[in-house]
């Protein structure tokens, strides 16, 4: 029994220390301006910030601008709070990116820019009952 205690303190200090760089990862959602406020206070670690694409009277997106390449593009987004800030993805565009409903960029602040490292969607449900085409 004396022998296991060693195994059982290693397992609990393993335990501990994988819940607590757990928690210290975890992001909450923010707007631009907080995003802004953090990033000036020196947070380097990526920050969420959750919002929807700019549209016109008319609902189409506006804002828009793929690189020559296709290979990113910069769109404009309004978070939860109003505030409308230009986002760079460096990538190509995700497919279903104009039809979604909400949006959260993963980044940070790059020389006043809002540099997104990583993009998630909330498209509408294409499978309500109320809409179904037959």
């Amino acid at each position: 029994m004396k022998n296991l205690f060693p195994i059982y303190l290693v397992f609990l200090s393993i335990t501990i220390i994988i819940v607590i760089s757990t928690f210290a990862d975890a992001s909450t959602y923010v707007s631009f301006s907080d995003a802004q406020s953090l990033y000036n206070f020196g947070k380097k670690s990526p920050i969420h910030v959750v919002g929807r694409l700019n549209k016109n009277i008319d609902n189409q997106v506006i804002g828009i601008k793929k690189s020559e390449d296709n290979l990113s593009f910069s769109f404009e987004m309004i978070d939860e709070e109003g505030t409308k800030e230009d986002v760079f993805y460096g990538e190509p565009m995700p497919p279903d990116f104009i039809l979604s409903d909400q949006i959260v960029v993963i980044g940070s602040y790059k020389e006043k820019r809002f540099i997104a490292k990583e993009i998630l969607l909330k498209c509408p449900s294409k499978y309500t009952e109320d809409q179904v085409n037959i």
